[in-house]
């Protein structure tokens, strides 16, 4: 279940108008988040996270806003709260909700 949710948060549409129905698959996002799903990320041990979904979303989310490469902490941040990074933890939510519903 967990690799098939961040197979469908961090796979992206191509954004050429030629590969317009091509995906990209971010491997190194998708072992990275697992990673902390899997007990490396800030609470991923708790009861309440470990083995939920409540814990892919917050793995999805600390990789966003601690782990992903930027070129500095205010790029980081701006992107956390509204750009990339914040597009991609609302696919966590959203695809989270699915899960639970």
């Amino acid at each position: 279940v967990a690799e098939k949710f961040l197979r469908r948060v961090l796979t992206y549409s191509a954004t050429s108008p030629a590969d317009r129905d091509a995906t990209t698959v971010n491997d190194r996002a998708i072992k990275a988040v697992a990673q902390l799903y899997a007990g490396r990320g800030k609470g991923a041990e708790l009861q309440s996270a470990s083995g939920t979904a409540w814990g892919l979303l917050n793995a999805v989310t600390e990789y966003c806003d601690h782990h992903r490469r930027a070129r500095s902490d205010d790029h980081r941040l701006d992107a956390a709260w509204f750009g990339a990074g914040a597009t991609l933890k609302q696919r966590a939510w959203d695809e989270a909700m699915k899960l639970v519903a």
